[in-house]
């Protein structure tokens, strides 16, 4: 009979109807225990989710300046006589910082005091002329036109004079510039100049910098997404009344540690940075002590509060198209993706403002290849404790 099959189909037929009988024997064999073996609910590490509050403090890289930085420069031209300061000492408004030769200065002035005798003599001589001539010309001894000019004269004596006490008080300015003092209290910098040299006030080079430094300025730069948050964080009407509210910032100097004095934003630039889309912002510290000098870098730190907000950390997050989602655990243990708001970032976690509700339970980690729908066997991990945090601003 198999001879009588194998003519009728072919060898190649028989061999594909024999491999489907062997498929069947081995399913059948496999059913035989009772069916095959049910999906099994994944073990998976949760968390829930509680409302809170926090405070998150974030570090802008400043530059400080003094309160005041004036760049010493003569006044005049000669040689530097006298220099009455040192490098990096403190000075007093009105000290004198240096001399330059003033000899040909006040040989000018007396030049020009000189001039302004002779011209208050000509005026004299003028008014004279006119009091001779008025009684005449009353009389009609001479005639009018001679008065006209005689009282010429005299208005023209007058402008002389007035010419000539100008000079006199330049003369006297050019003899003060010589005498160079200080115009504010501060620090002095750099003097690249010793006794003899010839100085100029046309000159490029300053003789030195004064910097006033009982205050100092942190200048910083804050983007546009930063500048976006602090309109949103801080009450008021006006960036004015924004900046009153902020409470008092603190400053870490450049070994990273704290300056123990804390300072206040003040200012805002008034328009943004095209090239980097950032924004100026200062910040105002005092320097009684003269811990600080122009020139110093250090961070700034603001401190943001935000309150009924979730922490929900980083790394039980995932990124896609410019979202953040979690995996929310559902009834019946059932895992959905979500998303969520981000309003902020507190150390490792982020802060959430929606998407989740109080008492929401996610999937802290394996859940990259977890498909929504599916059931699995939550795992609580032990939660963290939510005090406040500081973030470092990249």
């Amino acid at each position: 009979m198999f001879t009588d099959i194998r003519k009728r189909v072919g060898r190649p037929v028989l061999f594909v109807i024999m491999f489907s009988l062997w498929l069947s024997g081995c399913g059948g064999g496999a059913g035989s225990g009772g069916g095959g073996a049910q999906q099994q609910a994944p073990p998976l590490p949760v968390m829930t989710i509680e409302r809170s509050s926090t405070e998150v403090t974030r570090q802008y890289s400043a530059l400080l300046e003094g309160v005041v930085t004036v760049e010493v420069r003569p006044q005049v031209d000669g040689t530097l006589q006298e220099i009455a300061v040192d490098e990096g000492a403190f000075v007093e408004s009105g000290q004198l910082l240096f001399g330059i030769d003033d000899r040909v200065y006040r040989e000018e002035l007396k030049s020009a005091i000189a001039a302004q005798h002779a011209a208050k003599a000509t005026l004299a001589v003028a008014g004279i002329e006119v009091e001779r001539l008025r009684p005449l010309v009353k009389n009609k001894v001479v005639s009018e036109i001679q008065l006209k000019q005689a009282r010429a004269n005299y208005r023209s004596a007058k402008a002389s004079l007035e010419q000539a006490d100008a000079a006199v008080q330049m003369a006297r300015i050019n003899v003060d510039y010589t005498r160079i003092k200080a115009p504010v209290d501060g620090y002095i910098g750099d003097i690249p100049f010793r006794i003899g040299s010839l100085v100029s006030k046309n000159q490029a080079e300053q003789l030195t910098t004064l910097t006033d430094v009982h205050e100092m300025r942190a200048y910083f730069s804050m983007s546009e997404i930063d500048f976006v948050l602090f309109k949103q964080q801080f009450p008021g009407s006006s960036i004015e009344e924004k900046l009153a509210s902020v409470p008092p910032v603190t400053l870490l100097l450049a070994d990273g540690s704290r300056y123990p004095f804390e300072g206040r934003l003040d200012a805002v630039s008034g328009q943004f940075d095209r090239s980097t889309a950032s924004v100026m912002f200062r910040a105002t510290f005092p320097n009684a002590e003269g811990m600080l000098r122009s020139g110093n870098t250090g961070k700034v730190n603001i401190a943001y509060r935000y309150e009924n907000i979730m922490l929900v950390p980083q790394a039980s997050t995932m990124d896609l198209q410019d979202r953040v989602f979690v995996f929310k655990v559902g009834e019946g243990n059932v895992v959905s993706r979500t998303p969520v708001a981000v309003v902020g970032k507190s150390n490792t976690d982020y802060i959430v403002s929606s998407g989740l509700e109080d008492g929401d339970m996610i999937v802290v980690s394996g859940f990259s290849r977890l498909p929504d729908g599916t059931v699995i066997s939550p795992q609580p991990v032990e939660e963290k404790s939510s005090p406040d945090q500081e973030e470092q601003n990249r």
